[in-house]
């Protein structure tokens, strides 16, 4: 028996291959990881005033992760990790990740790192205010624009949702039944693209508007080292290290004290058996 197309079907499926080529052109991706190119837009956007074209992006259109780490010396570690958890919350952020290591004496009080997430119009002021929690040792901020990636999603994900909804529309009005298996398919794998976009696009937003900052909150015991520079830090410098190689030693000598004890005690009775075994031989007369 001959099959026979009908015409909304051969559209259909004309109209398949041409969404489908528009959308292969504009989901080309590179051959170093999966990282995608930069779409162009011809539009006013992307064009200069002297007409050539480029990329013109607004100061505040940029969008750009900022990650860093603070470390800061103070009194209390632990009271200290409450108080930054509640300048951070107040600003607008959030805790990721919070780890307390607990105090091993008098002079080691612990210490405390946490991962802020905090909102990055409000970073240096609350950088400020944690900075007031004790001694700045340590302060690291580093920028990524993301501009052209996240410009790249935004154009890629609004091509798949309109080739999506002319596909519905396709379906809804086609009657061959090989033109529906078709569309369907197209359909499903359009939507799973279309899902993986919107999730990297709500990875972007959530970096882009949340910094990431990890705070380490140490002791004196624990602060960094700073090497001396004068003659009197380095005497101080020489004079701590040799307190602090007498007090190892006598750390030491606390730690073998009961072994030495215990061996010396052990030595004791052996020669005390062999010098008694000796004077036995020697009291008893030898046979003729």
């Amino acid at each position: 028996m001959r099959r026979t197309i009908t015409i909304p079907a051969a559209i259909a499926l004309a109209t398949i291959a041409l969404t489908g080529c528009s959308a292969a052109s504009s989901s080309n991706d590179t051959s170093s990881g999966g990282v995608t190119a930069p779409m162009v837009d011809q539009g006013s956007e992307f064009s200069s005033e002297e007409g050539t074209t480029g990329t013109v992006v607004a100061p505040e259109d940029r969008q750009v992760i900022t990650t860093g780490y603070v470390t800061i010396t103070v009194d209390d570690p632990m009271t200290a990790a409450d108080d930054a958890v509640r300048i951070t919350e107040q600003a607008g952020g959030r805790i990721d990740g919070r780890n307390e290591y607990a105090p091993q004496d008098d002079t080691d009080k612990g210490s405390a790192t946490l991962t802020l997430r905090i909102p990055t119009e409000t970073l240096t002021a609350t950088l400020d205010k944690l900075r007031e929690l004790g001694t700045v040792q340590e302060v690291s901020l580093n920028s990524s624009d993301v501009t052209m990636v996240t410009q790249d999603l935004d154009a890629r994900i609004t091509a798949l949702r309109a080739s999506i909804d002319r596909m519905l529309v396709l379906q809804s009005n086609a009657t061959d039944i090989d033109a529906l298996i078709q569309l369907e398919t197209a359909i499903t794998d359009r939507q799973a693209e279309l899902e993986g976009l919107e999730s990297q696009q709500r990875y972007y937003a959530d970096q882009v508007s949340l910094s990431t900052v990890t705070l380490n909150l140490v002791s004196e015991y624990n602060a960094p080292v700073t090497q001396p520079d004068t003659f009197l830090s380095g005497l101080l410098a020489g004079w701590n290290a040799f307190v602090a190689f007498f007090a190892g030693l006598l750390v030491a000598l606390g730690v073998l004290l009961p072994w030495l004890i215990f061996a010396g005690i052990i030595t004791f009775v052996v020669i005390w058996i062999v010098r008694w075994r000796r004077k036995r031989k020697a009291a008893v007369p030898p046979v003729e």
